[in-house]
This record gives C-alpha cells, structure tokens and sequence, in this order.
C-alpha cells in the first residue's frame, strides 16, 4: 500500500506482500488482523515454520476477509463448501506460511526496520494525506479506526512487511540479463513469416455414404460414453422473494403520495444555483467590504479586483444545495435572492461573502406520472418488511414436515416444479432449465442433497429465499443405441469428414515437400492458392487460427504442413520466408523485452529461495487447527 510497497508489487513477492497484506484494506478497509498475524500464537497454532508460529485467528481471519472479498466480485454469496471446492482454505493458508517463511528469515538474519523508515512510509502514502496534500495525523487515525486497528499492530506490520521486501531487493536486485537472452527473446518475438496456403472446407472430403447399421453400432460401443446422459433430479422449490409477495395495487393513493413527497429529489433535478465568492482574512475586512458595497462605495466586482481575485477564481460554480461541501455557504447561497450579496458568512475556510448570479429552478415530474414506479417500491419494501415473517410461518410449516406444494398453496405462492435437470441446468434436450432462481449455488445444494432430506432453505441475492425437495434422482447412464441414433450417426459422419479431409492435407503437404507447385496442387483438389505474410507468434490471421500460425512457425522454410482450420477444414501451407529485424538493444521494445526478461527471473529466483528456506525451517501444520479455524471439521 505505501509507496515502496507499490513499486514491489510488480515482482512475485511483492504481489504477495501487497495482495494478502494490504489489498483488502484499499478495498474496504479490512486487513485481516494485523496484529495478532505477527505476535506468534500459543498453542492454538494452525502451522509452524520454524519458530514462526501462525495462530488460529490469524488464518480465520484472513479465511473470512477472501470468503467475503470473493463475494463481493462475484455479487453472491460464496458457501463454505464452495470456497474448499476453489481451494480457497489452502490458498489463505499457503499464502500466511509464504509471509512467515520470510518473517523467519528476516528475523534469522537480524533484518530490522528502523522506527524512523516506518514513520517515512507511513507519512508519505496517499491514503494518510489532508486537504492540503500533508500527512494528517486525523486521517490517519480515523482510517485505522474504520479498520478496526491500532496505531502499534498497524506501524508492526508496516515494519514486518518493508523487511521482506528488504530481503527481496537484496535477493533480486540488478539481476543481469546477458545479451544472448535478449537477442534470443528478440528472435522469437520479433520473427515474422510468410506462407502460401490451401484451405480444404467441408466439401472437400467429397460425398460421405451413410453408415451402415454394422458401422453405427460399432462407433457407438466404441465411444458409448461420449452418448451417456448425466445424472439428472427432479426438485420442487418454493421462492420466497420480495418481488413474489409485492401488491402494487393494495399501496393507497396516500401511502404512494407520501412516498412521492420525502423523496422528491429522486423524480426531477433539483434546483441549481451559479454561486460568486470572495474569501476574506476575518470577520472585519468581510464586514467592511459589505459596507462599502451596500453604500454604492464599490461594486462586488471592485472588491473582487482589489483581492486580487480574477473572474475564474470569483466563480465558486454551479451547484445543488448537496454538492456544496460546506453547510454554511450552501445554506447562505439557497437562501439569497439572485444578484445580492449576502452578510458574511463564517464557513470552513474563511469569512465570504457571497453572490448568487443565476438560479436554475427545480424540475420534477408529476405525481400520475410515476405513480407505477411509486407503489411498485412501496409494495416492495412492504413486502421485504413482511419477509421474514412469511419465512418464519413456512419454516413451521417445514418443520411439520408439511410437502413443498400444500405450503405453496397455503402461503399464495408458486410452486416451481423441474421435472429433470442436470448439474449443468439443463434438461434431457439439453435445454438450460430457466425457472431456477440463483441457478449456481441452487444447482449445488440439490445435486448435494438427496430424496426426502430435510433441507435448508437458501438466501437469494435478492434478499429472499428458496426451499427445495429433490422429488427424484436419475442416475447417469448409457443411453441405448435406438434413443442416439441420430446423434451417433451424426457424429460418425462428422469424424469420416475430419478422417478424409487430414488424409488429403498430408497427401498435399507430401506432394509439396516432394516438390510440386502449390499452384498445381491446388488445382488437382479444386482449391485456390493464398498468400499470408506478416504472422506473428501466438497470432491468427487472414482466416488462420492460432493454432495453425504455431504450426507455420514450427516448419522450416519452403517446407509444407498442414493444420486445423476452422470448423473441421484443413490448412495446407508452405512456409515462403521468415524475417527477423535487426536487434538494437537500446529501441524501447528491446528495453522492455529486457524488463520483462528481469522481472520473470526474478520470479523464479525468489520462488526458489523461497522453497529453501521453508524447507530448512520446517513447516508443520495442525491439521485439527485448520479445520477448526476455517468453519469446523470436514
């Protein structure tokens, strides 16, 4: 987060230090306990490296902050059972004995940051700056409080965190790079090919007989699990959501009123006010200039002019009454009539005195014109107020072991029946199964239950909820012959296309290496001849995929091959020339070739030194303590 730290967050290290350490507090403020990570644990740690201990609060901590930074990206709920599936428990882990490896050595090495580079770090970072660009101890202070972190465990961190980078810059700094590197980086970059090409489509593995009933069967026993249906379940759900409770039309003509009415700036735009502004040293000075203008003396712009204020600095701008960051102003300017000036106004910055140069009066759209979007609010926020009151009755009803359809039909709400559907939400067509609310995590829970469990009901994104009863359970199996025949017919015809379309693009390239003309070959297979240059690695063009270019640059010139093209076609090509720039290390791409280069042996370097130290620490971990620190045993 501190300036040294953002500089090191282009190497591996650094993307660890500043991701795990302080990304969670640029994104809201909720480093995961600080001071306890670095204070060493007592019994209850969760692993050991050397004499480095992490404690249980540390990892749950840091556990807590990814599940919740996680589901915040991805606008859900993120379940304790999802999180083990992206590994995310280890992750967390892996990433705190990382950090006390390197706190291990750093204290092995006798590696300390003196209070004075701490304070440096801290004073000079962005995040800790006034109004007037200056460390403020208040901001400072309040910035720590939101995160619920003390001056102590924030300036040991800041200090823990700067002698791993201190190690990392002595292990990785001025690593050289050998011209034979660059100009062997530069070749492979920078080379670039030309080729001429024959494309063979579809049509070009002529007229496919249909298989007979021999051939179909055989495909079909061959590859009988490429026609295998999935495990499918049949499930009733019961959603309770705000949406499915609201009545727009039981909201009254006053309740929608009286909601139109406190929230008037929603249904038009405020009114707007062009504000001058002349700031005064004290009281007197702003007193006596008012004087002056009230007796005819001086103008407001005379006074302006004697405080040598230009017309761009007189305009304060035009603004609402909210915009105005200070009340006192805001208040005198919304309450002056046009073209006065006001008394003067004590605000943050001074004394002023003020004039207002035009008004933009208040729009705002009658009442019968949003009185749709009115009640439709105001049942909705009826309905999230009764909510819980209705998922109360129903859980009741649950627990009287009461089915899905007779609380649906008692409660007024819909019962949405599946007959089958897939862990990838499709049905036996393979049709996405739309009636599922928050498919992915409702998808989960009923492939995780099974028929007559007891199960709980799910908390939606939108605040409500969903029961479910998996009703039936289809086991995946082989679909027999007669249901796929179709398909496996289907199939084996696209595969005959593929099978004779490769056989005449090796034949081709054959006859090229062999040396006939491209141009005669193309001919004798009823295609035309192209010509594509300027390929770059990694790139496609001018029809070829990627994966063909990579084939291009993998044949020796004036050589042919061939490769897939799109669909099923097939490209045949001979490779016509390869250039290569001339190397000029000081040309701004060879320079960043270089950077690149450095920042990559780097990593390796410090992955490497990392791995040693772990290994002569020693790492033990509590498996009991982990599980126990991220939700339980599992």
């Amino acid at each position: 987060m501190l300036q040294g730290f953002r500089a090191a967050s282009q190497s591996w290290l650094g993307k660890i230090v500043v991701t795990v350490v302080f990304g969670l507090l640029i994104a809201g403020l909720a480093i995961f306990g600080i001071g306890d990570i670095f204070r060493g644990g007592g019994s209850n740690a969760v692993a050991t490296v050397g004499s480095t201990q992490i404690p249980a609060e540390a990892l749950r901590t840091a556990y807590q902050n990814q599940l919740q930074r996680l589901s915040r990206q991805s606008r859900r709920p993120i379940t304790p059972d999802q999180a083990r599936a992206l590994g995310l428990d280890r992750q967390v882990l892996a990433q705190l004995i990382t950090e006390a490896s390197l706190d291990q050595k750093t204290k092995d090495l006798g590696l300390r940051i003196p209070d004075s580079a701490v304070v440096r770090l801290i004073q000079e970072e962005p995040a800790f700056k006034g109004p007037n660009g200056a460390f403020d101890v208040n901001t400072f202070r309040d910035t720590l409080r939101q995160a619920g972190l003390t001056e102590q465990g924030f300036v040991q961190e800041q200090r823990a965190v700067a002698a791993r980078l201190q190690l990392a810059d002595a292990i990785t700094a001025d690593l050289p790079v050998s011209l034979a590197a660059r100009e062997a980086i530069h070749r492979y970059t920078a080379e670039r090919r030309a080729a001429s090409t024959i494309t063979l489509p579809e049509a070009a593995a002529g007229e496919i007989p249909a298989p007979t009933d021999e051939e179909v069967t055989t495909f079909y026993n061959d590859r009988k699990s490429a026609f295998r249906a999935p495990e499918s379940r049949s499930v009733n759900l019961l959603v309770l959501d705000p949406a499915t409770l609201a009545k727009p039309d039981a909201v009254t003509d006053a309740e929608a009123r009286a909601r139109y009415e406190s929230e008037k700036t929603r249904f038009g735009t405020p009114e707007k006010r062009a504000i001058q502004q002349i700031v005064f040293p004290n009281d007197a000075d702003a007193q006596a200039a008012l004087a002056r203008i009230r007796s005819g003396a001086a103008t407001f712009d005379q006074i302006a002019t004697e405080r040598g204020l230009d017309a761009k600095a007189l305009d304060l701008g035009t603004f609402t009454k909210s915009e105005l960051f200070d009340p006192a102003v805001a208040d005198a300017a919304f309450a002056a009539a046009p073209d006065t000036v006001t008394e003067p106004v004590k605000g943050r910055f001074g004394t002023v005195l003020l004039r207002v140069t035009a008004v933009q009066p208040a729009a705002r759209k009658p009442f019968e014109e949003v009185a749709g979007e009115v009640r439709r609010e105001v049942a909705l926020d009826k309905a999230r107020d009764g909510l819980e009151k209705v998922h109360d009755a129903i859980e009741d009803q649950r627990a009287g072991a009461k089915p899905l359809a007779d609380i649906a039909r008692d409660q007024g709400l819909s019962l949405v029946a599946v007959p089958a559907v897939d862990a990838q939400g499709r049905d036996p067509q393979g049709k996405a199964v739309d009636a599922i609310p928050d498919k992915d995590a409702t998808l989960a829970a009923i492939f995780r239950s099974d028929m007559g469990a007891d199960n709980e009901a799910l908390r939606t994104r939108s605040g409500g909820y969903v029961w479910y009863d998996v009703t039936k359970v289809d086991p995946a199996h082989d679909k027999p012959l007669a249901e796929v025949r179709d398909a496996v017919v289907a199939q084996w015809k696209a595969d005959e296309v593929s099978r004779r379309l490769a056989a005449k693009a090796r034949e081709a390239a054959e006859r090229l290496d062999k040396g006939e003309a491209i141009e005669e070959v193309a001919k004798s297979l009823g295609q035309e001849v192209k010509t594509v240059s300027d390929l770059a690695r990694g790139r496609g063009r001018d029809g070829l995929s990627a994966e063909s270019v990579a084939r291009v640059f993998a044949t020796p010139v004036n050589k042919a091959g061939f490769a897939s093209g799109e669909g099923v076609a097939r490209v045949v090509f001979r490779v016509t020339s390869a250039t290569v720039p001339a190397f000029v290390p000081s040309a701004p791409a060879a320079v960043a070739v270089e950077g690149q280069y450095r920042t990559a042996l780097a990593d390796d370097i410090l992955a490497e030194y990392i791995a040693d130290v772990q290994k002569q620490a020693g790492i033990s971990v509590n498996e009991t303590a982990f599980r126990r620190a991220i939700g339980g045993e599992y």
